[in-house]
């Protein structure tokens, strides 16, 4: 059976607990929609979903619109809790996190292991149990979000995980890119700014 909860405009934790209550009553193999307006919903639903032993999968749909897909895996008890740190609103501390990324490469030296280092990178990001807010890419790094990028489905998980990625509008046009962009959307100089300013986090490769 499938079952769409609408959670968007409602305030942490109640997104969270809606999906709780829906799983208590599910069987095993009931899939239950969540649609919610923003990233630490997404996130803290992930962390619901694990602490259950549910399948989770998410999407982003539009401008603060995700879907976040539940797959109930063992018969739902109202005895079992959530993690503390859902029911209190907070994600591991951090509210947001930017990570920056300014080249195709990781580090300095050889070029060959830069490339190994860079893609290992972005895939590490995939595994975090949060996620990051955003992902910024300039300068070099506008090439990883494009074409032929060795990175570009570990990104493309990224964002429809729920992660925004915003590329670098003057970088893409300085190297020909603008055509070739194949995930995330394009950003001007006062956003990468705006969307550093406002973090609690920055990560740089």
């Amino acid at each position: 059976m499938e079952k769409m909860l609408d959670a968007k405009g409602l305030t942490c934790p109640k997104p969270v607990i809606l999906t709780k209550k829906e799983m208590d009553q599910s069987k095993p193999g009931d899939v239950i929609l969540v649609e919610v307006d923003n990233e630490m919903a997404v996130a803290n639903l992930r962390k619901l979903a694990n602490s259950q032993e549910a399948e989770y999968a998410s999407k982003k749909l539009g401008d603060k619109q995700y879907q976040v897909r539940i797959t109930v895996t063992k018969k739902g008890s109202r005895e079992s809790e959530m993690p503390q740190e859902i029911e209190n609103c907070t994600i591991g501390g951090v509210k947001k996190t930017v990570v920056v990324i300014s080249s195709d490469k990781m580090g300095e030296g050889e070029a060959e292991l830069g490339n190994i280092l860079m893609k290992g990178f972005v895939y590490a990001l995939t595994q975090l149990e949060t996620l990051p807010t955003t992902i910024l890419l300039y300068n070099k790094g506008a090439y990883l979000s494009c074409e032929g990028s060795p990175v570009l489905a570990d990104l493309q998980i990224l964002c429809e995980a729920g992660v925004e990625i915003f590329t670098c509008g003057t970088c893409l046009n300085y190297y020909g890119l603008e055509e070739k962009l194949k995930v995330g959307s394009v950003a001007n100089m006062y956003m990468i700014v705006e969307t550093q300013a406002k973090a609690d986090l920055i990560i740089k490769p």
